[in-house]
């Protein structure tokens, strides 16, 4: 595989600690799911969410023009669960909710499998963790 771009981050304390971009563009201080103590942060879930809902609405504006499908806004919104198996390792479970404004619903369908064939947290994700796609259609609608 050819690495077009390359980043690397730091966590320090786990899930009560702090991530950081190693290279100080952006961090994050970071409390657990369970926050009972009311510090103020953020979790890995939510950190994974952003960056998932991010890349799968790119990947759609990537796939889109080669499949001759021309929505005419879109936005895509991961909500992320963490549970426990029944082998005590955990796991995270998605629900991926996409809005297309200005296409049929086969053209939707057919530029969201798209897209999650070619996004990368999808490719990451796909067999070992339970993913649904959910499809919402519009005519338009403001970001």
């Amino acid at each position: 595989m050819k690495i077009f771009y390359h980043t690397s981050a730091t966590a320090t304390g786990g899930r009560d600690g702090r991530t950081q971009v190693d290279d100080g563009s952006i961090g994050f201080d970071l409390v657990g799911f369970q926050n009972e103590s009311g510090k103020v942060g953020t979790n890995p879930e939510q950190l994974f969410a952003m960056g998932y809902a991010a890349c799968f609405d790119s990947a759609m504006n990537h796939v889109a023009p080669a499949l001759g499908i021309k929505p005419t806004k879109s936005s895509t919104s991961v909500a992320v669960g963490i549970g426990q198996k029944a082998d005590g390792a955990f796991s995270l479970d998605l629900d991926i909710k996409i809005t297309v404004a200005g296409l049929n619903e086969a053209d939707a369908k057919t530029l969201i499998q798209k897209a999650h064939e070619v996004c990368p947290y999808s490719n990451a994700v796909r067999g070992n963790v339970e993913t649904r796609l959910h499809v919402n259609l519009i005519q338009s609608f403001d970001l």
